[in-house]
């Protein structure tokens, strides 16, 4: 039997999953199975309603090498295994004549742990160990969701948090889940034989397609203990937001509220010598920290340099000691001592690494209304850790509607490691950029407005004009408003003022769950939805619930934000444009992200509102406005409004 063509493969999952077949989708599957057989890389920017997971999952199951796909969010994630994965093995297989394994495989802490679920959680307090479901009372939310977690524990078949329907909050989980290293180990634990995380592992190192997210991937690259099962392709979906996602795995944080759980954790299993190190480290860095102003520190003060070296060296004798000295009254000492070891050994690492001082990382303060002051360190750049450890021994193939910014794939390419498309050498990866265009037809589904006409935002202060001209839109959209704010007081502000002044409901991102209010939302086009940052790539409404994205400002990045800030310096420092390298970069691949939640399907019809004339008016305005979809474009305000409240018209007109 002749093996089965790309075309005909694609042809069978998109009957499978009940899609349309698309031209750009053929392209990027002939592009993924060129670089996969190529052992090259590929850069491809597919726009929304491409279709693009079948655009790599065909090429790369058809390929019949060991697939890992990461992936940035969890509906993406749900998608692939739970719909897109089981059709189109169901479609190929009879003309693969195999049937490819799938798997999902997330960072341990993300899975029910069964030893502490039964045993409890090892405490802090002179109790030693408790037991969590007695001492939360039953009426609080904490003691109900702890007794639903037991009821599901006995039914659940992957202990995966995401399948807990509804969820429950980080502090009730932390009772039930432990991360890597407190985890007692497969063969020292007595339930190592049902531990839902080594299941996982254990279905990862037999599939064919393995889907992961990108902390886990970030994590296997970084840390070098392999999580991975080993691979010969690699798919990054989501990609836009890689660099993110890795500089948070890599970035270290001490507070000290940490520091002081450390202290207890250790306190009954070590002698007292150290176990008084340690808190008379503890103590000092709390001093220091209480004086913390937020900024970045060029330098490592004195006090902070002083208080971090005795925070080092009591730690290091405490991971010697711990062990040595025996409680009696500490019952399930492995947990305890696992536990204990886990804290000391991540304060021990960042202590370290901060004082180690190297040129390649930012320390800073920061200070939260909440939590107090902490200290970072953050790498000053991720890509030369992505050239090394993710384009070595394997294909890998980046995806994103948004990865082409100012028109090429220059500026993503380098913030992942990667020389400008087409430069030799031999080490150097060689990768190519594709732009698979999208299904819809930006110029007449979409109109970008820039309101050039109002005073350009300054750093503080209400922009009275641009409220107005928010209020004035949104009455002409009839409501139908997606509204994007760089601040989260921003976004409160333009609330509280329309909520007096119109007869539509807002919606506030805080005051509900994303989940609910995006599904309200949806449910009535009068209602609009006013947020922050996650809502400019978390929102997917197609039709007429949202016909007007507005963002009140170019979202650069805040100048006093001291990673962003020490990222510019250097690439200015390097003899660049640090601006443009950083903070427009930051910029236009939000703005894309932002204006894609606009048209999310062929039918949509409706106006992105930029309400910062910067757009217009600047000289890097046209970068931006080259990063985002093909809209046709106007400063005209009369025309946006008439635009806005035809298509309002017309939506009513259809009872919608």
């Amino acid at each position: 039997m002749t093996k089965p063509s790309l075309p005909e493969l694609l042809h069978a999952a998109v009957t499978a999953v009940g899609g349309t077949e698309r031209p750009g989708q053929a392209a990027m599957a002939t592009a993924v199975a060129e670089a996969v057989d190529d052992q090259s890389h590929l850069l491809v920017q597919a726009g929304t309603g491409t279709g693009k997971s079948l655009g790599y999952l065909v090429p790369a199951l058809a390929h019949g090498e060991r697939v890992v796909v990461a992936t940035a969010t969890l509906a993406l994630q749900r998608q692939l295994v739970e719909r897109d994965l089981p059709r189109t093995v169901d479609a190929l297989h009879p003309l693969l004549r195999r049937r490819p394994q799938f798997a999902m495989l997330k960072g341990r802490s993300n899975y029910l742990c069964l030893h502490r679920l039964h045993e409890g959680v090892p405490q802090d307090e002179e109790e030693g160990l408790f037991d969590q479901f007695e001492a939360a009372a039953p009426s609080s939310k904490l003691g109900q969701d702890l007794l639903r977690m037991r009821d599901w524990a006995d039914e659940t078949e992957t202990g995966d948090r995401d399948d807990l329907t509804p969820g429950v909050s980080d502090r009730a989980w932390a009772q039930i889940s432990v991360s890597s290293r407190e985890c007692l180990g497969a063969s020292k634990c007595a339930y190592g034989a049902e531990c839902f995380a080594e299941q996982a592992r254990e279905r990862a190192k037999l599939a064919d397609v393995v889907v992961t997210n990108h902390a886990l991937l970030a994590i296997d690259a970084i840390e070098g203990a392999p999580v991975l099962p080993q691979h010969e392709v690699l798919i990054v979906d989501e990609a836009h937001e890689l660099v993110s996602r890795v500089t948070g795995v890599a970035t270290g944080e001490l507070t000290p509220g940490q520091v002081n759980r450390a202290v207890r954790r250790a306190a009954k299993l070590v002698n007292e010598k150290a176990a008084d190190a340690l808190q008379t480290a503890s103590e000092g860095f709390e001093r220091v920290m209480e004086l913390a102003l937020p900024g970045r520190l060029e330098e490592v003060p004195e006090d902070l340099g002083y208080a971090l070296m005795a925070l080092r060296d009591a730690a290091r004798t405490v991971i010697s000691a711990i062990g040595s000295t025996r409680d009696k009254s500490v019952q399930d000492e492995d947990a305890v001592r696992k536990q204990a070891l886990a804290s000391v050994e991540s304060i021990h690492a960042v202590a370290e690494r901060i004082t180690q001082g190297s040129e390649y990382d930012v320390v800073w303060y920061e200070r939260h209304d909440r939590f107090g002051a902490s200290v970072r360190v953050a790498p000053l750049s991720v890509s030369g850790l992505l050239r090394e450890k993710l384009f070595t021994e394997r294909s890998v193939v980046l995806t994103s509607a948004t990865l082409k910014l100012g028109g090429d794939f220059n500026g993503v390419g380098a913030s992942l490691g990667l020389a400008p498309e087409g430069t030799a050498g031999e080490d150097v990866p060689q990768w190519k950029g594709l732009d698979v265009g999208s299904p819809f037809d930006y110029p007449k589904q979409g109109i970008l407005y820039v309101a050039r006409h109002l005073a350009t935002p300054g750093r503080e202060g209400s922009r009275t004009d641009m409220l107005d001209e928010l209020s004035e839109l949104v009455e002409a959209a009839g409501g139908r408003t997606l509204g994007l704010f760089s601040s989260m007081r921003a976004a409160k502000a333009a609330a509280e003022e329309l909520r007096g002044r119109l007869d539509k409901p807002i919606l506030l991102q805080g005051e509900e769950t994303l989940g609910e209010l995006i599904k309200n939302f949806a449910a009535d086009p009068e209602t609009c939805l006013f947020g922050t940052l996650s809502l400019w790539q978390g929102v997917d409404v197609p039709g007429p619930s949202c016909q007007l994205v507005v963002m009140d400002r170019i979202p650069f990045p805040r100048p006093d934000d001291p990673l962003m800030s020490a990222r510019q310096k250097a690439v200015e420092e390097a003899g660049g444009n640090g601006f443009m390298a950083v903070a427009a970069t930051h910029a236009a691949l939000l703005m894309a992200q932002g204006a894609g939640r606009l048209v999310r399907a062929t039918g949509d019809k409706g106006v992105v509102a930029v309400l910062d004339p910067r757009l217009a008016n600047a000289r890097y305005g046209s970068y931006l406005r080259a990063s985002l979809p093909g809209f046709w474009y106007t400063t005209d305000r009369n025309q946006a409004r008439r635009s806005l409240a035809a298509i309002d018209a017309a939506a009513k007109a259809d009872g919608r």
